[in-house]
């Protein structure tokens, strides 16, 4: 067993330990967030999925996929499997068939008994809020484990295209990670009766089911998420010593485990890196749950909209993350007790599932909230300045909101400078040394609420 894995069981004893006696606590959202309780009394929850008809579908460890309806855990599972479910073992994803409201299918991850223990994707067919008897069709089995219980992943779901994703982890082999013969340590791409598009990268590579690998080269990739409306894709890899990592989700990668965690030092061409990672900790092990902000009804801010939401399972908060920004991280929420699984569902909230507390949460913007944004202005330099070539500019700006401002990024050419939280807010520039060359500067002010306002201006060098 890998030495953070360890170390993860242990916090997660000893956090059991804490809740049995103090009980679970509300998270800790920004001004003008609400965060409620939508449904408890879940036991060891792995996922989750929201049905377009609004019930949440969550995945027990042990076997049991419970349906939260109206705000109530229902009594009766929707399905149970036989599952082993030692370590990370279990029921660990679940996701609706695209045409779900006019063919009732489900899908499930699962690690099946028989004839060998190992990761299975099997269909159902809903009536009602549980499953048809006799409907389970195996759609794809993985291959056989070995004794070690991690690294399963568990993720499913559908792609823009239509066919399944499947994050499927190396069963702590790391070797598995970096060979076309297995699908351990991969992400697949299937159709939803298990067959291979032709079309996938190595279809020509590699051979039998091996074929169906969409990309290589991942530890234990828990989560994934599609962007709605978009064709972006991101994987959450979590790390083993170092590094948890937010992986682009592309065609053919290679994302290096076991050579690399985190970013390839020394860079290696063969290997796609991170688009952000982030470094373990004394509070933080792993990065879970993963969504991106574009539901059809917009609730949260304007600034939110393609952001990027993910988890750390110990330090129990979420971040966000603005790929329209240099994939800049800041803080959300946090005092959750140990996430898993994060959707936004068509009305704009954002859902988390709490592991520890064994409950399904939502944080919301109520329309009372505040959406009023900054305002900014850079007093320094003027707009069309000269600025000496390898000299060194103050960048200053002012600005106020009616909750208060609480912090102002400093960019030039959109590429983050620096921040600062007190006013006046600057910065200091090194202007480059190339001559003729006009910089575009920008002063980004963010409230409590995450609302954000920009000024900007050129400026010449010479």
């Amino acid at each position: 067993m890998k030495t953070r894995d360890l170390q993860i069981r242990v916090f997660l004893l000893s956090f059991s330990l804490l809740l049995a006696a103090s009980g679970a606590r509300a998270a800790t959202v920004p001004a003008g967030f609400t965060d409620a309780l939508v449904a408890s009394g879940l036991s060891n929850p792995t996922a989750m999925a929201l049905a377009p008809d609004g019930r949440i579908f969550v995945c027990e460890q042990g076997g049991t996929l419970r349906v939260i309806k109206n705000g109530a855990l229902l009594a009766a599972p929707f399905l149970t499997v036989t599952v082993d479910s030692n370590g990370e073992r279990g029921l660990l994803g679940v996701a609706f068939d695209p045409n779900f409201v006019s063919n009732q299918l489900i899908y499930v991850y699962y690690t099946a008994t028989t004839p060998t223990i190992h990761n299975r994707i099997s269909r159902f067919t809903a009536a009602g809020d549980v499953a048809m008897a006799g409907s389970e069709t195996i759609v794809m089995d993985l291959p056989s484990l070995s004794t070690a219980t991690n690294h399963n992943g568990g993720a499913i779901h559908f792609g823009p295209d239509g066919t399944l994703f499947v994050a499927v982890g190396d069963n702590a082999n790391g070797a598995n990670a970096q060979t076309l013969n297995t699908r351990l340590g991969k992400i697949l791409r299937i159709t939803s009766t298990g067959g291979i598009p032709a079309d996938n990268p190595f279809f020509n590579q590699a051979t039998g089911d091996n074929r169906s690998i969409w990309a290589l080269g991942v530890r234990n990739p828990f989560t994934f998420s599609f962007q709605s409306g978009a064709s972006r894709m991101f994987i959450n890899d979590v790390g083993e010593n170092t590094w948890e990592e937010i992986n682009d989700g592309i065609a053919g990668s290679n994302y290096g485990w076991p050579n690399c965690e985190g970013f390839c030092n020394p860079p290696n061409p063969s290997f796609r890196d991170p688009i952000f990672a982030y470094m373990n900790d004394a509070s933080t092990c792993a990065i879970t749950g993963g969504t991106f902000y574009n539901p059809q009804v917009n609730q949260f801010p304007s600034n939110f909209v393609g952001n990027y939401f993910f988890a750390d399972f110990c330090g129990g908060w979420i971040r966000r993350l603005d790929p329209a920004n240099g994939n800049a991280v800041t803080d959300f929420a946090t005092g959750i007790s140990l996430p898993v699984d994060l959707h936004v569902s068509a009305d704009g909230f954002l859902y988390y599932l709490a592991r520890g507390s064994g409950s399904v949460n939502r944080i919301g913007f109520p329309a009372t909230g505040d959406n009023i944004a900054p305002t900014v202005s850079i007093t320094n330099p003027a707009n069309g300045a000269i600025v000496a070539r390898k000299s060194n500019v103050t960048i200053t700006a002012t600005a106020s909101d009616n909750v208060g401002v609480t912090r102002v990024d400093f960019l030039v050419n959109g590429a983050l400078q620096c921040s600062d939280t007190t006013a006046p807010y600057s910065c200091v520039w090194r202007v480059p040394a190339a001559m003729n060359k006009t910089y575009t500067l920008q002063a980004r002010a963010f409230d409590l609420a995450g609302n954000s306002g920009t000024a900007t201006v050129q400026v010449t060098a010479r």
